[in-house]
């Protein structure tokens, strides 16, 4: 073997050398709760079902959701009288569509069947702007949250929009005459209608004003922007043809700068010798951190000192150390290095600056339009509040109550206001203190258009009627311009009339199908400024502390929009793999110090302990904490978003540290916490799946090790026999059989590409309807996951035990003699690594040609099928568990319970309106019965049988899963391993090519690519 590394899950299978084996052993320890199951057997025997209750409990109830504008589903089903000509039952229907929130953006297709809309697509037409987030595949969930409002309302009553109307449009003229304000304080609209008919209701109502408030502004990259480029948008990059990135702080694989660069950044990491290099400076363990080649770790002074050092050292010369290495890296690549950073404006001017310097071709000169913020205009809106100058004030769907650092200061400046409208989702802050309510409508219900970046038009479509009273803004601001019941209020028509000036020689409806074109949008930006004394100036003055605290975006559930979303929330974070709570991150030294403890509990659940926050005067109380290898001494880490009251029954996970959130700054100084002495219950996903204490699981090798001899790094496996050492593939007990008629199946994963973000994980659950246990279940080891992403932090190998040759890498003599292929293959390691590197792995059924779980299964519950897929026959099983019991890569899920229909699962499988998401081409598993991935049978059938009806071949290409669809980065690829034209069938032949635990004779159908790192082993 080849790796000088070790992967470890945690810093408890480091501490423990028992642990692995431990958790084998308590992995399947519960028997089935037969007796809830059952019941009791004389209430069975006594009790009577009618069908139709039968029915229902087969979660057969259909509402009619192609009648939407009914108030709550009907429980029963409905013929078509006459069916719609665009509907062809079991047939789905694709429309293009852009999703916009509020806060993500993502030009998509949107699968609906029978008038649902039930799955999220990325746009292939919208490029890199067609992407899509675990936010954009689970916001098709939010539309069915049972939880929204669902009728307008006026002093606290259910009222019609007649009335509701009426109200507005009297206040509205009752402020215009007497000279007072009028204020739409929405999130950035980034929609040329929008902001053309915004004109037209101030033309109306010459004192109206748009004020823009978002929970998570952008603000200092937007301050930034006016001061270096002379306008208040974002720069967009691409780092396609760059081959250095150096970030301080800079979450750019997430939610930095509106967007994400993972589609030019996986494109830019392909192994070779212009291979990107990545070297990121930060205090938390970020996602994008993660990914680095180089990581230093440093508490956010520090990294602030660095930067400045940085500029320095290009600039004249700096004698730190680290900002040494730094700046002779960025002059050796000149224009194809570019330099990220955040935390505050002055971090943004100062890589702003540098990029300019180095004349980086990543900045594109195109400028983002997503955000919009202006904390003045905002600040000064609550100061007209306080004086009673604003007559009317509008909310859209904003919440500066809950998620400002003021909000109490704002909810007493609007109770000032005579008329406060509020367009909201759910009964949270906002809607409490408005007079007239009105349910926004959701982006699936609504026409729009957005303008997301310079040169790029995407529409906006409904693919559902309203299920709810609800309305867009649009809609509103057309009503109390034009007056009720006018011909001129369909939003339809204006946007179709406005959209036309925009789309050149287009025509709308091709425009609408294709859902995104290049318009005239939009301008371009240059660098015209920057005051980098300044700059310097203010970084400096940051005051350093003995803990300093950076707040950061979780990437499941972002700025909180979607906090509601049970998909969203059960989400692991990529790093620590904790689901349903954010929590203070610290290091393991500064744990030790201040005696703070995460724990495992005889059932291997982790617990830890809880402390009260404070910051520049401001207290978070009961405030978890979880102890993060990779987190730099001093500093602490915080996810925003979390804790949002009267927001629904899910959104109130966690603690809400927006208080703490000036709007900018996301660095602060001047932090203490005080140990409550109570513990808090985490659910974890990392130390539940294990791969019986095997090596090499998650392989890797340096850019130096992989432009050499293969055989060095990534050999094949050999066993020795009676007439010599032969290829491991080449030994074989079992028959083999012929696969080459019609398709045979593979799926590639490449972790150099796999960035850890999530969304295959909510794509697999949304297409293949897998259940939401909750906290207490996942805590239990019982998430129903298909598809996992492992994160493996990685240690070097200590040098005692490169024995049989001193060349730092681990042979597998040298693994055996170690004692490191039985589960106490860690018990060398007794500290964790401080700065440990990380592998992100997704892990799903291997589809093995040879599948130890059909060998055991003793009623035959799962084959193989000839197209390489191990199938599933959920209605023969009868939950013996032998097959997980015999599965290595722990992959199976058990269903302990009934998860639909069942009140202690009370998500989006418990109500009518929440079920209206289920794929009907998949069946809703029950009580008993193992699952897992299928490799999308349901997709791969029907491009089959799309192509015999057309009477063609399948095109490479066609054939899709659900997790490789949507992956951005390329990271899975799936296709017919029989097309020799096929392009996984290419990448089986790549030199990284490797498969999981290939020396048990699995032959799995899933392989995978070793992750290459752009850095010699010296130089870390």
């Amino acid at each position: 073997m080849a790796s000088n590394k070790i992967q470890f899950r945690s810093i408890h299978e480091l501490k423990d050398q028992s642990l692995n084996a431990k958790l084998a052993q308590k992995e399947f320890q519960n028997e089935i709760p037969v007796d809830e199951f059952l019941g009791d057997a004389e209430k069975m025997n006594n009790s009577g079902t009618s069908r139709r209750d039968f029915l229902k409990l087969l979660g057969f109830s259909t509402a009619a959701v192609t009648l939407a504008a009914c108030e709550a589903p009907v429980i029963k089903t409905i013929p078509y009288v006459v069916k719609p000509h665009d509907i062809i039952p079991g047939i789905p229907n694709y429309y293009a569509s852009s999703y916009f929130d509020g806060f993500d953006f993502a030009s998509v297709l949107v699968k609906t069947r029978e008038g649902r809309p039930i799955k999220i697509e990325p746009n292939p037409t919208a490029g890199s702007l067609g992407k899509t987030n675990a936010r954009a595949q689970a916001s098709v969930l939010s539309l069915y949250d049972n939880d929204k409002l669902k009728q307008p309302k006026l002093n606290g009553a259910d009222e019609s929009f007649d009335k509701v109307d009426d109200y507005v449009i009297k206040g509205l003229n009752d402020a215009q005459a007497a000279g007072k304000k009028i204020v739409l304080l929405s999130h950035t609209l980034p929609s040329p209608t929008f902001k053309k008919l915004f004109g037209e209701f101030k033309a109306k109502y010459p004192s109206a004003e748009l004020v823009t408030y978002e929970a998570y502004p952008h603000a200092a990259a937007l301050d930034a922007a006016v001061e270096v480029f002379g306008q208040r948008a974002l720069p967009v990059y691409d780092l396609s043809k760059s081959e250095l990135v150096v970030s301080f702080r800079a979450d750019f694989l997430a939610d930095y700068n509106a967007g994400s660069l993972e589609i030019s950044y996986a494109e830019a990491r392909k192994p070779g010798a212009t291979m990107l290099r990545h070297i990121q400076v930060e205090s938390n363990m970020s996602l994008t951190g993660a990914n680095a080649d180089s990581r230093i770790r440093l508490k956010p002074s520090a990294v602030n000192k660095t930067l400045v050092e940085v500029y320095n050292g290009l600039n004249g010369g700096t004698n730190d150390k680290v900002a040494q290495e730094i700046v002779k890296e960025l002059q050796a690549k000149g224009s194809k290095a570019v330099v990220f950073a955040d935390g505050s404006k002055a971090a943004y001017v100062l890589a702003h600056l540098i990029n300019q310097k180095l004349g980086s071709v990543a900045f594109t000169g195109k400028a983002n339009m997503l955000k919009d913020f202006d904390g003045a205009k905002f600040n000064e809106l609550v100061a007209s509040m306080n004086a009673n100058q604003v007559g009317v004030l509008i909310t859209n769907n904003v919440n500066p109550i809950s998620t400002s650092a003021n909000g109490e200061a704002f909810k007493s400046a609007m109770s000032k206001v005579t008329c406060t409208v509020a367009v909201v989702d759910k009964k949270n802050e906002v809607f409490k203190a408005s007079k007239a309510i009105i349910p926004v409508a959701h982006w699936l219900e609504s026409w729009g258009d957005i303008a997301p970046e310079t040169g790029s038009y995407s529409l906006m479509q409904p693919t559902i009627q309203k299920i709810y009273k609800s309305r867009q803004i649009e809609e509103s601001l057309l009503v109390w311009i034009n007056g009720k019941g006018s011909p001129a209020n369909d939003f339809y028509t204006y946007l179709k009339a406005s959209a036309a000036s925009l789309l050149g020689g287009t025509s709308f409806n091709k425009a609408l199908y294709n859902g995104f074109t290049a318009a005239a949008v939009g301008s371009s930006l240059s660098y015209a400024g920057g005051n980098a004394a300044q700059a310097i100036s203010e970084l400096n003055a940051f005051k350093a502390s003995d803990l300093e605290l950076q707040l950061y975006l979780n990437t499941a559930i972002g700025d909180g929009t979607q906090a509601n979303n049970p998909w969203l929330q059960e989400l692991p974070d990529p790093i620590t793999r904790l689901s349903w709570d954010n929590y203070l991150t610290i290091s393991p030294k500064d744990a030790e110090r201040l005696k703070i403890e995460n724990e495992l509990n005889g059932r291997m659940q982790l617990d830890g302990s809880v402390v009260d926050l404070t910051v520049n005067g401001k207290e978070l109380k009961n405030v978890p904490v979880f102890i993060q290898p990779g987190q730099a001494e001093g500093s602490l880490g915080l996810a925003l978003g979390y804790g949002k009251k009267d927001s629904g029954k899910v959104a109130e996970t966690g603690v809400n540290a927006y208080p703490l959130f000036d709007g900018s700054n996301t660095v602060l100084s001047n932090v203490s916490i005080k140990i409550t002495g109570d513990k808090h219950e985490f659910a974890g996903m990392q130390l539940q799946n294990t791969l019986m204490g095997r090596y090499e699981i998650a392989k890797e090798a340096t850019i130096t090790e992989f432009l050499g001899d293969v055989n060095e790094w990534n050999k094949p496996l050999e066993m020795h026999t009676i007439g010599g050492a032969l290829p491991i593939g080449k030994i074989d007990l079992w028959d083999s059989f012929d696969d080459t008629d019609g398709p045979h199946f593979n799926l590639s994963v490449d972790l150099n590409s796999c960035t850890g973000c999530g969304a295959c994980v909510i794509a697999c659950q949304a297409e293949n309807n897998v259940p939401v246990v909750g906290k207490e279940e996942v805590r239990m080891s019982r998430d129903m996951y298909w598809l996992r992403i492992d994160r493996y932090y990685t240690s070097k190998l200590p040098k005692e035990f490169d024995t049989v040759k001193p060349d730092g890498k681990l042979s597998q003599q040298e693994a055996v003699d170690g004692g490191l292929d039985v589960p106490g293959m860690y018990s060398m390691l007794i500290e964790p690594s401080e700065n440990p590197d990380v592998i992100f792995q997704p892990v799903m059924c291997q589809h093995c040609n040879h599948a130890p779980c059909e060998t055991v299964c003793p009623v035959a519950a799962t084959s193989h099928g000839k197209q390489g897929q191990n199938q599933m026959a959920y209605n023969r099983c009868i939950g013996t568990r032998y097959c997980a019991n015999n599965c290595p890569y722990k992959v199976r899920r058990f269903n302990w319970f009934t998860y639909n229909l069942n009140d202690k699962f009370d998500f989006n499988q418990n109500n009518d309106l929440g079920r209206m998401v289920l794929n009907p081409d998949v069946v809703v598993r029950t009580r008993g019965v193992m699952e897992k991935c299928s490799m999308c049978i349901q997709m791969t059938q029907n491009v089959i049988l799309e192509a015999k009806k057309e009477g063609r071949r399948v095109v490479d290409g066609e054939f899709q899963t659900a997790c490789s669809k949507a992956c951005s980065t390329g990271a899975m690829k799936f296709g017919d391993m029989n097309d020799v034209n096929s392009e996984v069938r290419a990448l089986f032949g790549d030199k990284r090519k490797y498969t999981l635990l290939e020396e048990i004779g699995t032959k799995p159908n899933v392989f995978y690519h070793a992750k290459i790192r752009n850095r010699k082993e010296n130089n870390v």
